[in-house]
C-alpha cells in the first residue's frame, strides 16, 4: 500500500514524528486551524481519523462529536482523549489497513485523512472505503500535500525523495476532486495552506506576508491543500400504489377484509 520506500517504515508513522520539527508544526499548526473551520458545522457521534494519532487533538476536541476513533498501522502515539467544555469525549484506537476499514456501512458521521491518500498506492480505493463508511450526508475531510507547489518540487530532489513528507504521491486537487465526484462525494470546499518554502529560514516572522499574498494572488500553489466534501444520497421517487392488485401481507392464500366477512360494509 505504500508509495515511499518500504524499507523506510511506515510513512504515515513517520509522518507523525516529521509534525514535531519546526518544519512540521509550522505545518501543522496550520492545518489545525483550518481542520477546526471545517469541522465547525460538522455534528454527530462518530469521528473517524486515519494516521497521525497525535495529531489534530485540539480541533477534534473543539468540535461537536462524541467520539473519536482512530485508525493505523501502527498507533504508538495513540493516548487517551480528555473530557472537554464539559462533555464527554472518548478516544479509541484501532490497527487497520485504509482501504480495508474494519467499519459497518453508513456508521460515521466524519472521516479525517490527514495526508492518508500521499501514502497510499491505491488511494482510490480508500476514498471508495471512506464512501462505505460514512452515513449519507456524512463529511469527509483530507490533507494532501500539492505537487504543484515549491513543496511539490522539493520532492524531484534526490536526498529528499524517500523521505515523508516528500516522498508521498502526486495527487493534484483536481484529480482528488475527480475521484470525489465519482464516488458520489460532493465537494463542499476546498482550502489551500503553507505558502512558504519548505525551508527552515521561510518561517522567520519578517515573511508572514507570503501567506496573505499566496492566498490572494497565487491560491493554486499552496503547499497544502484541504478538501471537504459530502455523501450524497439521491432520494428515490415514491411509486403511487397500485389499486387493481391487493398485495399479500403473508405468503399464501390472501386475507380477506374483516369488514366484509362481519357484514359492516353493507349494512342498511
Amino acid at each position: 500500500m505504500k508509495v515511499c520506500d518500504p524499507r523506510d517504515g511506515d510513512p504515515l508513522a513517520t509522518l507523525a514524528k516529521w509534525y514535531t520539527t519546526p518544519l512540521g508544526r509550522q505545518v501543522a499548526r496550520a492545518e489545525n486551524a483550518c481542520l477546526e473551520r471545517l469541522l465547525g458545522d460538522t455534528f454527530g457521534h462518530y469521528l473517524v481519523q486515519f494516521g497521525a494519532s497525535g495529531q489534530f487533538e485540539d480541533a477534534a476536541r473543539a468540535c461537536r462529536m462524541r467520539h473519536r476513533l482512530v485508525l493505523g498501522e501502527t498507533l504508538n502515539e495513540c493516548r487517551p482523549g480528555m473530557p472537554t467544555a464539559g462533555r464527554s469525549f472518548s478516544l479509541a484506537c484501532i490497527r487497520s489497513q485504509p482501504d480495508r476499514l474494519p467499519l459497518a456501512s453508513a456508521s460515521v458521521d466524519a472521516v479525517i485523512l490527514p495526508h492518508t491518500l500521499d501514502f497510499c498506492v491505491q488511494a482510490h480505493e480508500v476514498l471508495r472505503e471512506v464512501e462505505r463508511v460514512l452515513i449519507p450526508e456524512g463529511r469527509v475531510i483530507l490533507f494532501c500535500f500539492n505537487p504543484l507547489s515549491t513543496w511539490g518540487l522539493m520532492r524531484w530532489m534526490p536526498r529528499r525523495s524517500r523521505q515523508a513528507p516528500w516522498c508521498g504521491g502526486q495527487l493534484t486537487p483536481f484529480r482528488v476532486g475527480d475521484w470525489l465526484r465519482l464516488l458520489g462525494l460532493q465537494q463542499e470546499t476546498r482550502e489551500m495552506l503553507v505558502f512558504r518554502p519548505p525551508l527552515q529560514r521561510a518561517y522567520l516572522s519578517q515573511l508572514d506576508w507570503l501567506e496573505t499574498a499566496g492566498m490572494r494572488y497565487w491560491p493554486m500553489f499552496g503547499g497544502v491543500f484541504a478538501v471537504r466534501a459530502v455523501k450524497r444520497v439521491q432520494a428515490l421517487t415514491p411509486l403511487r400504489p397500485s389499486w387493481t392488485q391487493r398485495a399479500r401481507i403473508l405468503p399464501g392464500r390472501a386475507v380477506e377484509p374483516t369488514a366484509r366477512k362481519n357484514g359492516h360494509a353493507s349494512s342498511g
